[in-house]
Order: C-alpha cells, then sequence, then structure tokens
C-alpha cells in the first residue's frame, strides 16, 4: 500500500477509507494532497478487494477548498509568465490538480474517469467549500453533519465554479444551484438534504457512522450491477462539466485583476476592490 503524507488510505473488508488528513489547514487543498487523493482514488478503483469507498476529513472540516498559500494555481504577487511557469512545473511534478487550467482535466474532476465505477460516498462536516463541495459533489452518495456547510467558493476567488455547479445541478435541479454559482455564499447541508443533494442528514459527529451504515448497504447489493448503477450516474454529469472546462480555458479567469485582487484581499483580511477586469 503506498505511503502518504497528506491523507491516510485504509481499509476494513470491501470497505475503504480514505481520510483528508491536514487538519491544521481545514484539509484545504494543496498540490500534494490533490495529487495524494488521485492515487488513493486509482488504488482503491483497481483492488479487487475493496468494493465501497468512504472519503471523509480529519479535524474541524472535511474540506474547506483551496489552500491559497501552498497551491500553484495561487500565486497572486507573480506576473502572468512566472505563474504560467509554475502551473507547468505542477504538471511535471504530478500535481495536476495545480494546473487543471492548462491541462483541461477538469471535466472529468475527480471520479469521471474510472475503471471499474465502484460506489463511493462522501461523509462530510464542517466546511464542504470549493475544492470540497467538488470532491462531495462528484461522490455518488453524501452523508452531512448537520454542522456542514456547502459553497461553491471558487466565485468569491475570481474563479469560476462551473464544474462544480455542473455535478450539482446534476442532482439537485433548483435555482439554488445556479445561486450557489452566482454569488458563492455557503448553504447549510439541511437545505441541501431538502432540495435532494444530500442522501443522510445527521447529528453533528455522526456522519461517519452513517456513511458506514449506508455503505453496509450497499455492500448488500450485486457489486456489479451497483458499478453499473454508478455509472449511469456519473455519465450524467461527465458530458457537461467537459464542455464547460473547455469553454474555462478559454476565459482564463486565473489571469485577470480581480482573481488577483480576491487573494491579495484574503491575504490581507480586506473587503476586495474588484474592477470588472
Amino acid at each position: 500500500m503506498t505511503a502518504y503524507k497528506t491523507i491516510e488510505f485504509t481499509t476494513d473488508g470491501r470497505l475503504a477509507y480514505l481520510k483528508l488528513n491536514r487538519p491544521e489547514r481545514l484539509n484545504a487543498l494543496s498540490d500534494t494532497l490533490e495529487s495524494e487523493i488521485r492515487t488513493a482514488l486509482l488504488e482503491f478503483d483497481l483492488d479487487d478487494d475493496l468494493w465501497v469507498l468512504i472519503i471523509h476529513g480529519e479535524g474541524r472540516a472535511f474540506c474547506a477548498g483551496l489552500d491559497v498559500k501552498e497551491h500553484s494555481s495561487f500565486s497572486f504577487g507573480d506576473d502572468d509568465e512566472t505563474r504560467r511557469a509554475k502551473a507547468l512545473e505542477a504538471v511535471r511534478d504530478g500535481h495536476v490538480g495545480g494546473a487543471q487550467h492548462l491541462r483541461g482535466t477538469g471535466g472529468e474532476g475527480w471520479l469521471g474517469r474510472t475503471a471499474n465505477y465502484k460506489p463511493v460516498i462522501a461523509a462530510v462536516h464542517g466546511y464542504v467549500l470549493g475544492g470540497g463541495a467538488h470532491l462531495a459533489a462528484e461522490c455518488d452518495l453524501i452523508v452531512a453533519a448537520e454542522d456542514a456547510e456547502f459553497a461553491i467558493s471558487e466565485t468569491t476567488t475570481g474563479m469560476s465554479g462551473s464544474r462544480t455547479w455542473a455535478k450539482i445541478k446534476t442532482f439537485m435541479p433548483s435555482k439554488m444551484a445556479s445561486e450557489m454559482l452566482i454569488t458563492g455564499r455557503r448553504i447549510k447541508a439541511g437545505e441541501l438534504h431538502r432540495l435532494g443533494l444530500i442522501n443522510r442528514l445527521v447529528p453533528a459527529g455522526e456522519h461517519l457512522k452513517a456513511a458506514e451504515e449506508l455503505a453496509r448497504e450497499v455492500l448488500k447489493a450485486p457489486p456489479l450491477a451497483t458499478r453499473d448503477a454508478v455509472r449511469v450516474t456519473r455519465k450524467q454529469w461527465v458530458p457537461l462539466a467537459t464542455t464547460l472546462d473547455e469553454q474555462m480555458q478559454l476565459s482564463r479567469l486565473d489571469l485577470t485583476e480581480d482573481f488577483r485582487e480576491a487573494g491579495r484581499a484574503f491575504a490581507e483580511k480586506r473587503a476586495p476592490q474588484f474592477k470588472a477586469r
């Protein structure tokens, strides 16, 4: 089994666990964390003895989005040429998440391309923001603690959250998904459960136990039939997310002044002053 720095990948019979393990950063996505998540997902997918995966987070949150201090997509003080060079270096180092805009890998996301289409359950609590919401939305089932808050927070950083929106709207076709994309504001898990995005809503601290109970239900079904069901549901969002990803290659919001201003304002703990350029 692979040795990891920012996640824990463990197994219990047919059930596997992928725990995001950067609690000091609220499990925010660094280049290393993104790369290790992808490696662990591949390890799960190709292991014939593992049939269901639960993804969860250590500490106070599932995932607070991209780590603006350690992620190669966020280099607010650099000029365009330097930022492109850093993104290409991330690709060479295997950190595909850090340069999705250049590689065009964002449409299929974490789970859109797989060999076996095994069921994946997200067990979330606390912050489920940006990249965290993206990851949770791709999972086939979601169990959420009542304290969980979701947001397509890419919008508030000057980026496009369209790929996350594509996955959320597939399973929650409402104007609330549009509001999340347009405003980037946080939405309580209870509201998203009512609208159909979340399968189980449980008291704070009980999300992992509830996810395990749901996993046991899945394991009772014939595995090939459940994988066919997973394949069908994931194929609903891959085409739209891929189309939106191609459009993101053209817009390059990460090169705008507003994107840089959002990052500077965050670092300086002040309100941003946007100029629509």
